[in-house]
């Protein structure tokens, strides 16, 4: 065999293996592509929810939810299980707001089995005054619901509600 049959056919060979890795690649970022996409509904679909008085984001947490809050709050850490976090996060909040928080979404972003969320929400104490803070949630989602969190937020504006208003 000549030189040039040995690079045509090695050219081919390139080319076909190229091909296949291409076609590899693309289906199987349309997996990816359609979960981040469901995934994105459903949290905005939750938020909207939530905005209008019908239920929490909270709703979409598994059982098993590993919650962490990161900073040097009072509540920073992580919560192991969604009753855990929410009596030992969201509890001591909204035991002393005089209302439900209202969320305002600024953007959500989703890849793959990742969702992030930042928004805002405001309420008013049970000693009538305002509550306002920026809020940023990393979800990781496994079949239509949360497994994984991760909140930022301005703990020391939560833990001021806490220490100076009266649990309702």
């Amino acid at each position: 065999m000549d030189r040039s049959t040995t690079n045509n056919r090695l050219a081919l060979v390139l080319i076909l293996a190229i091909a296949a890795l291409s076609s590899a690649h693309a289906s199987m970022s349309e997996p990816l592509h359609a979960t981040a996409a469901h995934n994105e509904a459903l949290v905005r679909k939750a938020f909207v929810d939530w905005s209008a008085g019908n239920g929490t984001v909270f709703a979409l947490l598994s059982p098993q939810v590993v919650w962490t809050v990161h900073g040097s709050g009072s509540v920073s850490g992580t919560y192991q299980g969604v009753d855990a976090f929410l009596e030992g996060a969201a509890v001591p909040l909204t035991r002393r707001l005089a209302r439900p928080l209202v969320p305002k979404v600024h953007a959500i972003w989703a890849v793959g089995d990742t969702v992030i969320s930042r928004f805002e929400a405001e309420s008013t104490t049970t000693g009538g005054h305002p509550y306002r803070n920026q809020y940023v949630w990393i979800f990781r989602m496994e079949g239509g619901v949360v497994v994984e969190a991760e909140a930022f937020l301005d703990l020391a504006a939560y833990d001021k509600v806490v220490a100076e208003n009266p649990a309702r």
